[in-house]
């Protein structure tokens, strides 16, 4: 799992990725039964969306990253918030092996939030089977469509937009789909997991700041437009949605569940 997520990207995710409502959070707590003297990993926590509301939950939530400057962040939005039950760890998904030694089959829980497109999930579905405790188990959670595939007008805007700039059209939906689903569905099955999928759907109305902020957080650093060219691209683009607002987004979390018995 290596990514391009640094310097200023991260703190366009840290502003404008949105986090979970309580009704993810209640899901994931009576799906692997939390308790107070449980421990979660968050694993490609970023800035700690989830790492964070997941520590009220459980004794303690590691947020794992391959970022540094993703979890300075995330360190920082925990002191500033007063919580103190998490652990912050840089590495990824094939660092995931190595946690044996330090969690034992102790794990009631490993979310992964958005981040699983970036990683071989197979390998890492079987390797994390021995980590959980008695009802533990995995949880992919999607947090809606990206901001620019969705039905909507100013989505559609956004996206003719950001494929003139980049010079292609932009297809990938990042885990987010149906197909990508029914791929982690299989390869939980197959080393064992109890599948299951639940959903949660509200709406959000986003401002041009929002939207342009949250593509900025899922560009690499070097994809970042110049700053001397920001503001133009900007402009392009609060010109292309403009006469689509409001921009209200329908979004559905999806939380796609392996559990062991």
């Amino acid at each position: 799992m290596s990514l391009g997520f640094s310097g200023e990207v991260t703190e366009f995710y840290h502003r404008y990725r949105r986090g979970y409502p309580p009704a993810v959070l209640d899901a994931l707590a009576a799906e692997f039964a939390l308790a107070g003297d449980d421990v979660v990993l968050d694993l490609g926590c970023g800035t700690g969306q989830l790492t964070l509301p997941l520590a009220a939950r459980v004794g303690t939530a590691i947020g794992m990253d391959p970022s540094p400057d993703m979890l300075t962040l995330a360190r920082q939005a925990a002191l500033e918030s007063g919580v103190s039950n998490t652990a912050w760890l840089l590495g990824g998904d094939t660092e995931v092996p190595a946690l044996g030694g330090l969690v034992g089959n102790r794990l009631a829980a490993v979310t992964i939030g958005h981040a699983l497109h970036w990683m071989d999930h197979p390998p890492l579905f079987a390797a994390l089977r021995p980590l959980f405790r008695p009802g533990g188990g995995i949880a992919v959670v999607t947090n809606g469509l990206p901001l620019w595939l969705q039905d909507s007008d100013w989505s559609r805007a956004l996206r003719a937009t950001l494929a003139d700039w980049l010079g292609q059209p932009l297809t990938s939906p990042c885990g987010t789909d149906e197909a990508s689903h029914d791929r982690y569905r299989t390869s939980l099955a197959e080393v064992g997991y109890v599948v299951g999928t639940q959903t949660v759907d509200y709406h959000s109305t986003l401002t041009s700041d929002d939207i342009i902020g949250g593509v900025y957080s899922a560009l690499s650093e070097d994809s970042l437009p110049p700053s001397g060219e920001r503001q133009a691209f900007e402009s392009r683009l609060h010109t292309a949605i403009e006469p689509h607002a409001p921009y209200v987004e329908p979004v559905r979390v999806t939380l796609l569940t392996g559990r062991i018995s």
